[in-house]
């Protein structure tokens, strides 16, 4: 049957390409993706859904497809906004929304699920369980999508939860995963030092908040090689540091901004406890007074350990035992985190790169592009997941 399945996705593809690059012709950027969730709406309701709901949680849709026969319910997430970046590809579908730009794969994401829909429609007859899809508004931009969704009831009646990536670093082909901890953490902080502004003359009169603004930056860079223990993953990172107004007058405030990021619950923490010792330390010893705000993001991911062994032997299976491999750590972060904290299950990574160098741009680059056969691969993986847990 899961047989039955892939033919019925490979009769599909040209569809599904179609639908990703209309996507990608019509991004909408985090929260504001009116037109793409009516797309989706449109595509489920005519595949024959009924079982919609739509607005969950902001932008979000769930819907549900019903099998045949009893069984367990399986939910798998779709993101599907957009970044604010200048598409500068030339091609048939590069965005027409100027500075917006579907960079981070999620229109093929999107379709991808889609095609699920599809396949599994013409199939309820063979599910022992269901299906519920979940397409997951403002993944990019915290405080993210995926929690209101799941307060909204996204996971109501769901056993186990999966979710994949497109994998602009590695080939098509090949299928990535990994048991435990993935994704990082990611929280801003905003830092703002008052000093005591002055002459340039006369800095003895001052408390200069460039200088010791510059000193906690390299404070800062050291809480990672010498407060963190070296076997855990962690990122301290400055990205904006604003002071003065005049090049002869001591600036008498600084902002620092940037971001921390961890592969466990602890070091998190730990991160965050580190930096307001350091400006405890600094408000004594350099006479300056502080302000630190924390905005908390997405937590770690954490995959659960059978749904990725599942997940690997799978891919093996599907294609070949070259194409299974164990992702490296990454510190980015997905707010998928939410998901696999609620319920036992897996985010993959699908290869999307070949040899041409129009595929092998990073995520968030302007001329990020990839290789559509991916699709069907991801198509193929969880249509093998449905597979095993719904067919008798």
């Amino acid at each position: 049957m899961t047989t039955l399945f892939f033919d019925t996705y490979k009769a599909q593809y040209n569809e599904v390409v179609a639908w990703r690059r209309h996507l990608h012709q019509h991004p909408e950027l985090s929260f504001f993706e009116t037109k793409t969730a009516a797309f989706i709406e449109e595509k489920l309701r005519g595949f024959g859904l009924t079982d919609i709901r739509t607005n969950v949680g902001g932008k979000g849709i769930v819907a549900t497809i019903h099998g045949a026969n009893e069984g367990p319910t399986l939910a798998f997430r779709a993101d599907f906004d957009a970044l604010p970046i200048v598409d500068e590809k030339e091609t048939a579908y590069t965005s027409t929304i100027k500075g917006v730009m579907h960079a981070c794969g999620h229109d093929g994401h999107t379709a991808n699920l889609l095609g699920l829909a599809y396949v599994l429609m013409q199939h309820t007859e063979a599910l022992h369980g269901n299906v519920v899809l979940i397409f997951q508004h403002a993944e990019e931009k915290p405080p993210g999508g995926a929690k209101p969704m799941i307060e909204a009831g996204a996971l109501d009646g769901v056993d186990y939860v999966f979710g994949a990536h497109l994998a602009s670093e590695l080939p098509v082909g090949k299928i990535a995963s990994r048991k435990g901890p993935t994704m990082a953490s990611v929280d801003a902080f905003k830092i703002h030092l008052q000093g005591r502004g002055g002459h340039g003359a006369r800095p003895h009169q001052t408390v200069d908040s460039i200088a010791v603004g510059s000193r906690l930056v390299t404070h800062l860079q050291q809480i990672v090689s010498r407060r963190i223990n070296p076997v855990e993953p962690a990122v301290v990172t400055i990205g904006r540091f604003h002071a003065g107004h005049a090049f002869n007058i001591i600036a008498d405030t600084a902002e620092i901004e940037g971001t921390v990021r961890a592969m466990s619950h602890d070091v998190r923490i730990q991160l965050q406890q580190e930096i307001r010792a350091i400006l405890e330390g600094m408000k004594h010893a350099d006479h300056i007074d502080y302000t630190l705000e924390f905005t908390h993001g997405y937590p770690v991911l954490i995959n659960t350990e059978a749904e990725t062994a599942l997940v690997a032997s799978l891919a093996a299976q599907t294609f070949s035992e070259d194409a299974s491999i164990t992702k490296d750590i990454a510190l980015g972060a997905d707010d998928f985190a939410y998901f696999l904290e609620q319920r036992p299950g897996s985010y993959f990574f699908v290869g999307s790169n070949n040899d041409d160098p129009a595929t092998q741009y990073p995520h968030h680059h302007p001329r990020f592009d990839f290789d559509e056969r991916a699709l069907l691969q991801m198509g193929e993986m969880f249509l093998a997941i449905v597979g095993y847990y719904l067919v008798k």
